[in-house]
């Protein structure tokens, strides 16, 4: 038994559908409260993004002649009011929010994370230039640390493949997004580091909502990327999006693909500095060649080897003139010497004891106490004295003194 069917095209049943929504009261003037995420502003001025809440979200579209009055600049986080109506985008049958109006309504608690974990990190010095590692100009072994499954990952190996093929790749796969990802991260980055063999580690993913990207905001994250003793590149998401892990890696790329080209050199750009340079080592080398060419000709040209006698001749009277200005001088110094020392002699020879006493003088001594008795007032009856003459010694004793009465003059 054959049935009458009544055949629509999609076109017609999404049409159909958009007149439902357009001629519903409640769906033509509405106010809905949630957090901006995805937002893209296109070319033409024209806004795209998502508003979500805890449990669920809808695409909204939020044209330029609509958007002039606006007095501040949405952006992902945000947490805003909106005015429009719901109706069905028939092309693609995606029903979606045309924004007429919105009014910013606090920040969302994302963004407040954000910023909170990011004024922490800062304040404790994570963000600071001066623990910026710098990059190896010629790695030999990279670590790319994101999600095997996404495009991140070719886009990175294809670019390095392409810049150097003879850079080694590791790829240690993780997840990027869920409630293990920071987990996931902050081990493949602490295992990466126990590694010798590894001068980069490239560490994000593909773009992506906020949330998408949330695991690459987490604390753990964050502080075993600035642990790392390896320089770490941050490639995550678009060159829009900014995460904490941006903030504190040592290098931050726009893209994935960007990571490839800051962490290796091309190998073109390397042959010709080779070239460059073995260009230059070779004028050098020809240089300093013709520089000792000349000062051998020089040399061989010079007067000593031309006429080496009279360059001897020249240094034996040199020679000779200082033998005897030696000589002179020994002389000189001799004589001096000499006279010093006969002018000595007769100053001991005046001086001498024995001198004077050939000259009839003797010399009494205090035979106990050894002193020289120089008055009649040191001598005594009875007391020993010796006599030193200039032939030998004599032992006395004193019989009687007499004492001399003093010169008057």
């Amino acid at each position: 038994m054959v049935m009458n069917r009544q055949i629509f095209t999609i076109e017609q049943v999404n049409n159909y559908v958009k007149s439902l929504m357009d001629n519903d009261p409640l769906l033509q003037d509405l106010w809905i409260r949630g957090e901006i995420s995805n937002f893209k502003r296109h070319s033409s001025g024209h806004m795209y993004f998502t508003l979500k809440d805890n449990q669920a979200r809808i695409k909204c579209v939020f044209f330029k002649y609509y958007g002039e009055s606006l007095n501040f600049i949405p952006s992902d986080g945000m947490s805003v009011l909106v005015r429009g109506n719901i109706s069905l985008y028939s092309k693609d049958g995606q029903y979606q929010l045309y924004v007429r109006y919105m009014e910013k309504d606090g920040i969302g608690e994302l963004y407040a994370a954000f910023e909170t974990l990011k004024n922490k990190l800062r304040e404790e010095g994570l963000f600071r230039q001066e623990y910026k590692k710098p990059l190896p100009a010629y790695p030999k072994r990279i670590a790319i640390i994101t999600s095997h499954t996404g495009a991140a990952v070719h886009d990175v190996i294809k670019v390095i493949s392409k810049r150097n093929p003879t850079v080694d790749i590791l790829i240690i796969p993780v997840m990027v997004q869920g409630e293990y990802a920071k987990d996931q991260i902050s081990a493949a980055i602490n295992y990466a580091n126990t590694r010798e063999d590894i001068d980069i580690l490239i560490v994000g993913r593909g773009g992506g909502s906020i949330e998408e990207l949330w695991a690459f905001n987490e604390e753990k994250v964050a502080r075993a990327i600035f642990s790392s003793r390896i320089p770490v590149i941050s490639a995550v998401g678009h060159e829009t999006d900014f995460t904490i892990a941006d903030l504190v890696a040592d290098v931050r790329a726009a893209t994935p693909s960007a990571a490839g080209e800051i962490a290796v050199t091309e190998i073109s750009n390397i042959y010709e500095t080779l070239n460059i340079l073995n260009r230059r080592l070779q004028d050098s080398i020809t240089h300093k060649l013709k520089d000792l060419d000349n000062y051998l000709n020089n040399l061989s040209n010079s007067y000593v080897l031309k006429y080496p006698e009279r360059w001897f001749a020249a240094y034996d009277q040199r020679l000779d003139y200082a033998m005897e200005k030696i000589r002179a001088n020994m002389t000189n110094v001799m004589s001096t010497k000499s006279d010093r020392f006969v002018r000595a002699v007769s100053y001991l020879e005046i001086l001498n004891p024995l001198s004077i006493m050939m000259r009839g003088f003797s010399i009494v001594t205090d035979i106990e106490k050894g002193d020289i008795i120089r008055s009649i007032d040191q001598l005594h009856e009875n007391m020993k004295v010796k006599i030193h003459l200039t032939d030998g010694n004599a032992t006395c004793n004193i019989t009687s003194k007499e004492k001399e009465p003093a010169n008057e003059y």
